[in-house]
């Protein structure tokens, strides 16, 4: 199965309305840049987009917002994104805040096959209404179902032609649990190489997780909020 495709056009080519899909990456840290900018230039519309975060304003997901084809954002921060913050108090857009943890591991269930896991995370907050509860060992945990979704889009510093992943220092955190939860996941690299010139005990991602995989370029790895210290004074 050959799954080096040319472009980020291409990978992204059958991602329809209201598709369900998740983005890798912390913040602006290992973002799945180029596929986000396909998705823009698509102009596929009512998705439900599953990320740490909804990016900033005029970046990552922020392009999506920005040009309204995002239905819904299930996410654990947004502080960022003016955007996001308008269209939700207009009320044209949908949003699942869920804590870190919590929706780290969903997405961590839905890869490993488990549909479900207790908790303690949210329980006695509005994060538990309509949500089971159970008492373990005198504690009380919600119930979560695991995420999953339609198509998985991530970015690794490097990949081979088979698919195997490898992501450079704290950048593989959501996107190498997302890999694995999406119907079809689409690997954007910094660079391609042959099968063999990985290292086995350096990938972070198997092959068999990946679908389709193509070298992206133009990368502007964006800092979300920059802190300087203004120089001494003579």
């Amino acid at each position: 199965m050959n799954k080096v495709l040319s472009c980020s056009d291409e990978a992204v080519r059958d991602i329809a309305d209201g598709a369900t899909i998740m983005a890798g990456g912390f913040g602006l840290c290992g973002i799945p840049e180029n596929s986000i900018a396909a998705l823009a230039r698509k102009g596929v519309k009512n998705l439900t987009c599953i990320a740490n975060n909804a990016g900033v304003d005029g970046f990552g997901l922020g392009l999506l917002l920005k040009a309204g084809q995002i239905k819904k954002m299930i996410s654990s921060y947004v502080g960022e994104n003016v955007e996001f913050e308008r269209q939700l108090l207009n009320g044209t857009l949908e949003a699942d805040l869920i804590p870190q943890g919590t929706l780290a591991t969903r997405i961590q269930m839905a890869g490993m096959g488990i549909p479900a896991f207790f908790t303690p995370a949210g329980y006695g907050t509005e994060i538990a209404y309509g949500k089971e509860v159970r008492e373990f060992n005198g504690k009380m945990y919600l119930m979560e179902h695991a995420l999953h979704a339609d198509f998985a889009l991530v970015k690794a510093w490097k990949g081979d032609k088979l698919g195997n992943l490898v992501f450079r220092k704290a950048t593989r955190n959501f996107s190498t649990s997302m890999a694995k939860a999406g119907n079809i996941t689409i690997a954007e690299v910094e660079e391609l190489v042959e099968p063999g010139m990985l290292d086995p005990d350096a990938i972070h991602v198997a092959g068999i997780y990946v679908h389709r995989i193509y070298q992206g370029t133009g990368y502007e790895r964006r800092i979300e909020k920059r802190t300087v210290r203004l120089a001494a004074l003579d």
